[in-house]
């Protein structure tokens, strides 16, 4: 039966305490004295200003204001974002720690999402790469190239499940998948963070958004979220957990309500799942002017109100709004808030600044340049966009192209250095991309470039014939199309994921040359293929790849590298099917194709009837485009001798399972072998497959390999109805191949 825990809420919490002490080096006694002392000096006004996140235009010009510097000297102010002028950084922190009453640092805080001057694919094609190395490598070259800017602070990783392709900040989210969002989160963390806070290159993480933001209705940014207490846990909650085990520093609070409450002001999430669950002790964040929004969400009356409610429930910092600054004071002196809360919010702030030794070494060392766009972190970036990339199709082995033959470079996003960069890319110059045009001219390549279409939404068919032409001339035609940067991330969703403007149609215009056609997408989310995918004879999925997008796809498409990347999200047919997503419950009538029954298929004037009696889409069916994990390389896998070492399992040990995988191609390659589990019976319905394990294989024609995964009991817990973590005895089904909707299978007991 399950098993509960046997630790106490608060020996949890100090538990976890200690760990995270120990993995930054910092002495728990030597701290939390170093927050005693300062806050027994510091005035009640002090107190507040920690509390507040102020933001400034990173384009202002000219000199600071003295009101804004005033605010400083005052110490009315924690922690600032968006301050991108190195003098204007190094004139405020002089102000705080020289001229302040106390001497307390400030936090400089950016947007560093998927690079900072190098960029790097958009999140979710990171994770794509199902890569740990990469995500992480990722993020330490971002901290290294924004801290040299007094950046110490980053509101990344985004960490919220997405099963949504509608949804805009699908482009920021890990995935749909708990386990690979989780495996990513801690590498993200440690990327950021380093192997030391107190280092000038740290950037202190922020796990976001908490909690269920991917799950907004309709897949509408900023909208309501129903989430049952056992989902929660079960799907949204491992990539935070992963993140604060890591030991992310900072969390954001979520701008959606979840069951009725919106995130900021919920003091289950924020104090009881949180802190007391999950251990946390930094501090929490909210989103920009998240608090005050709690007025037209209808929560609270008005912006005392929404204060009151957010420090109840335990939220350290607020982002822009001025709720505390205007508030707080009278809110305690009404006695809604206590000295002592007030005292908890600020220690959590003050604790963090002092493990990154920010009263010691407040300032941006002289040295400290950043090496922006240095080779190492461009050739990091170029890795990570060839291992993002997911080939989706590939008839007749289109791919790659014979190094000869001509090719007509077409599309609206073939030469656009500023769209490649994708969404939440403030700081990347698009002097610095290398776009494919850019990459195919480097390298001599015989081709001819027109855009036929300007932008990914022009409608315009006046440069048709000039495509067509080129086409004409031409053995391949490259398609680089998909979806301007401004088309996904924060408020971006559409509710058509199909290719935006004209370009189906130019597609289509095209494919009548009889000439083939390679379709390169580049975009912030899966896009919608249906009414092109049989005009086109390869298709490659590149996301948004970031500097080195251009060079790495040159490298794909000629065969000098390997598409690397599998499907982070299922990828749908069309929109009609979303949400969609590979681990969902079974119905009491599941699909199944010998029942189902296509809308072509139904006779005219047929009898009523429930035409199969499973749950399904007349005209889109119940299986997607491709399906979560999916992806070619150019190479063929074969597998086969699946084996596990018993039958049974206990607590006591854990189960291994091993498979043999042979390359059956004719050049090396790599395979992404990927683990799935089924409790087929549960006190709550399980999901009909989990992700619990993958790994890379790397092998050369006609060899072969046994690849090997253990199985333990942690691997087959989740949260019943009455959020006891444990595992029942049962069957289980297990899974073995290359993406989620096929492989070998076998199944085990666990007693």
């Amino acid at each position: 039966m399950m098993n509960k825990s046997k630790l106490t809420a608060m020996s949890l919490v100090i538990a976890l305490f200690l760990v995270s002490c120990a993995k930054n080096k910092v002495s728990i006694d030597k701290t939390t004295q170093k927050v005693s002392q300062l806050m027994a000096k510091m005035t009640l006004e002090e107190k507040i200003g920690q509390l507040n996140l102020r933001g400034t235009s990173s384009r202002v010009k000219g000199a600071l204001p003295e009101a804004l510097k005033q605010a400083v000297r005052d110490g009315k102010i924690g922690a600032f974002l968006n301050v991108m002028n190195k003098s204007f950084v190094a004139e405020l922190q002089k102000i705080a720690v020289e001229e302040s009453p106390n001497g307390i640092p400030l936090l400089f805080s950016r947007d560093v999402i998927h690079g900072f001057k190098t960029i790097f694919p958009i999140p979710l094609g990171l994770a794509a790469s199902w890569d740990v190395e990469v995500a992480e490598s990722s993020s330490r070259v971002a901290a290294i190239e924004a801290s040299s800017y007094g950046v110490r602070w980053t509101f990344a990783p985004m960490l919220d499940i997405a099963r949504d392709s509608r949804w805009g900040r699908i482009a920021e989210s890990p995935g749909e998948d708990p386990f690979l969002a989780a495996q990513l989160a801690k590498a993200y963390v440690n990327g950021f963070q380093g192997d030391r806070l107190s280092d000038p290159t740290s950037l202190i993480a922020c796990a976001k958004h908490f909690i269920g933001y991917g799950a907004a209705i309709g897949g509408r940014d900023y909208n309501t979220a129903t989430i049952n207490k056992e989902l929660l846990q079960n799907i949204y909650m491992p990539p935070f957990k992963a993140a604060i085990d890591a030991g992310a520093q900072t969390v954001m609070t979520a701008f959606n309500e979840i069951n009725g409450i919106p995130a900021s002001g919920d003091k289950k999430l924020l104090t009881g799942i949180l802190r007391k669950q999950l251990g946390f002790d930094g501090f929490v964040v909210s989103d920009w002017n998240s608090i005050t929004e709690m007025i037209p969400h209808g929560f609270a009356a008005n912006e005392k109100h929404a204060a009151e409610i957010a420090i109840n429930a335990g939220l350290d910092m607020e982002m822009t709004s001025a709720s505390y600054e205007k508030h707080l004071k009278e809110l305690i002196n009404e006695g809604k808030i206590t000295i002592k809360q007030l005292d908890f919010l600020v220690a959590n702030i003050l604790r963090v600044k002092f493990r990154m030794n920010l009263f010691e070494n407040p300032f941006v060392p002289e040295e400290h340049t950043g090496n922006l766009y240095a080779p190492k972190h461009l050739e990091l970036a170029k890795k990570a966009a060839i291992k993002s990339t997911v080939l989706l199709k590939n008839n007749n082995n289109m791919l790659p192209l014979n190094k000869t033959r001509t090719v007509a470079i077409i599309g609206p996003l073939a030469n656009k250095p500023r769209e490649q960069l994708g969404t939440w890319s403030f700081d990347g110059d698009k002097n610095h991309t290398v776009t494919p045009v850019t990459a195919f001219t480097k390298e001599n390549r015989s081709f001819h470039f027109v855009e036929g279409l300007n932008y990914s939404r022009d409608r315009s068919s006046k440069n048709f014939k000039k495509a067509i032409a080129v086409a004409e001339k031409s053995d391949v035609v490259l398609f680089f199309g998909g979806e301007e940067a401004i088309l996904s991330g924060e408020a971006h969703s559409r509710a058509d994921i199909s290719l935006p403007g004209a370009q189906e149609q130019l597609i289509k215009a095209l494919a009548k040359t009889g000439k083939p056609i390679v379709l390169i997408i580049m975009a912030g989310r899966p896009i919608s293929l249906s009414n092109i995918i049989h005009e086109v004879d390869a298709v490659i999925m590149a996301w948004h790849p970031g500097t080195m997008g251009g060079s790495a796809l040159h490298d794909i498409l000629y065969g000098d590298a390997e598409p690397g990347g599998r499907l982070p999200v299922t990828w749908v047919k069309t929109a009609g099917q979303l949400p969609l997503f590979y681990n969902h419950k079974n119905t009491g009538r599941p699909a199944k194709p010998s029942e189902f029954v296509h809308i072509d298929s139904i006779p005219i004037g047929a009898w009523q009837s429930s035409l199969g009696n499973t749950s399904h889409y007349l005209d889109a069916g119940y299986t997607p485009h491709f399906p979560f994990g999916y992806g070619l390389g150019y190479t063929k896998f074969a597998y086969s001798n699946l084996k596990m070492s018993s039958k049974k399992m206990t607590d006591k040990e854990s189960l291994t399972v091993r498979v043999t995988v042979k390359n059956t191609g004719d050049r090396t390659g790599e395979d992404l072998v990927q683990l799935y589990v089924q409790d087929l019976v549960g006190s709550i319905t399980r999901p009909v497959k989990e992700l619990k394990g993958f790994q890379r294989v790397s092998l050369e024609p006609g060899a072969q390999t046994e690849v090997e995964f253990k199985i333990s009991v942690e691997d087959l817990k989740y949260y019943n109805s009455d959020l006891t973590y444990g595992v029942e005895p049962g069957e289980f089904n297990i899974w073995v191949g290359p993406h989620s909707a096929t492989g070998l299978k076998s199944s085990f007991r666990y007693e």
